[in-house]
Order: C-alpha cells, then sequence, then structure tokens
C-alpha cells in the first residue's frame, strides 16, 4: 500500500517507542509498523479490529517531528483503531454503495417500464427523477461529513492519550506548513491518512474526507481552553 514497508524496532526505534508508548496507554495490542519513503509529511493506520492493525509513517513525518509531535501523531493513528473508524469508514461507503444501487434501479424502472408514460402520476415521475438525482449526492456528502467528524474524534482522543494538547496542535501545523502530495497517491486510500495525501484541487477540497488543518487546530485549541 504505497509502497509502506514493514519496520521493526530496530530500524526505527523512535517510531516504534511512541508506537509502544501509546498502545500501552491505550490498552492496545501493539500494531504492526511500516514505513513509506517519501519526504511527504503524513501517516496512516488500517485494520478492522486492534488485534490485526498496522500503522505507517512517511520517512518525511519522521524526520519532522519532536518527540511529543509524533506520540501526538501515533495517539491519532491509535485512535481510529481504538474506534473501530475502519468499519465505520467501510460501512459508510457500503451505505452510499446500496443508495446508488437503488437509484440505478428506480432510473431504469422510469427507462424500461412498458407502463404507458401518458397514464403516470407526474408528481410520481418528478419525485422519482428527483430522488435519482439527489441521492447520490447525499449519500456521498453524508459519507464526508462522517469522515471528517472521525478526524476530529481521533485527535481528540489522542489529547486524551498524551494528555498534552499542545503535541497535537504543533503536529498538525507541522503537516500544514510541510505539506505536500505523496509521491505514490491512491485515491481509495487516501482518507486512511492523517492528512489528504493528494495533489489538491477546487474538487479535492469541495469533497474532502478531512476538515481542513486550521478548523482541526481550532478545535483542539477551544477544547483545551474548556478543560
Amino acid at each position: 500500500m504505497n509502497g509502506a514497508k514493514p519496520v521493526s524496532r530496530e530500524i526505527a526505534p523512535g517510531f516504534y517507542a511512541a508506537v509502544e508508548t501509546i498502545s500501552i496507554t491505550a490498552g492496545l495490542p501493539m500494531p504492526k509498523l511500516y514505513i513509506i519513503d517519501d519526504e511527504s509529511p503524513n501517516a496512516f493506520a488500517a485494520g478492522t479490529n486492534p488485534e490485526k492493525s498496522i500503522i505507517c509513517a512517511t520517512t518525511g513525518l519522521l524526520n519532522i517531528m519532536d518527540k511529543s509531535e509524533l506520540e501526538a501523531v501515533v495517539a491519532h493513528e491509535m485512535s481510529h483503531i481504538k474506534n473501530y473508524d475502519i468499519r465505520v469508514s467501510m460501512a459508510a461507503v457500503a451505505l452510499t454503495s446500496v443508495i446508488e444501487l437503488i437509484s440505478e434501479l428506480v432510473l431504469r424502472f422510469f427507462i424500461w417500464s412498458d407502463d404507458d408514460n401518458d397514464n403516470r402520476n407526474p408528481l410520481i415521475v418528478v419525485l422519482g427523477l428527483l430522488f435519482v438525482m439527489i441521492s447520490p449526492l447525499l449519500a456521498l456528502v453524508t459519507r464526508l461529513a462522517i469522515s471528517r467528524q472521525r478526524e476530529f474524534l481521533a485527535d481528540a482522543t489522542a489529547v486524551s492519550l498524551t494528555r498534552y494538547p499542545e503535541g497535537m496542535i504543533s503536529a498538525l501545523q507541522k503537516l500544514k506548513n510541510n505539506g505536500k502530495p505523496l509521491r505514490k497517491q491512491n485515491s481509495t486510500t487516501a482518507n486512511l491518512f492523517i492528512v489528504n495525501p493528494m495533489k489538491r484541487s477546487f474538487f479535492q477540497n469541495l469533497f474532502s474526507t478531512h476538515p481542513s488543518i486550521d478548523d482541526r487546530i481550532s478545535r483542539l485549541k477551544d477544547n483545551s481552553s474548556r478543560l
């Protein structure tokens, strides 16, 4: 996945130590570790349950993060594992697919129905066509909204694990200042990363699975001010 290679404590001691520390704090099994050789700072977690999970970081991320920032990033990814966000994402995708299938069946009904079109209730026709046009978009918007909220939740859960909101805020600021697309991009896995790994465009921003980094930092600052 995106050229990720497995690593051990000997190969990446700082990365391993950060994951080990957060795993103990979260009460979760130690995930398998991977590194992507890419100067773009990023990280992701994958796995349908804590017993079969991985955490992957890019060399770019490991090179710019200090200890507290790296632990914050790891805690964010561990939060996705702890909160079963992969399952949530899969359920959201499945829901979108079902709605799209229903929409397609409704469209085919209107196209291929043997009934005389003149005998149809115009209101039913209009409502059916509106459903065909709007339902896939609403399903997509719902899926993106769920994904964005899970990112906010992972940030908040990360702070609860590290007890140091400044580490998460500083890490996000570095990700913003040093952000660049991954060399090997894959849109199907983009939602897994801590920040969007794709080349940004108007439509990428409009249909992003991630809230903006500024919004995430603002949310963290608001939360920490209430403590």
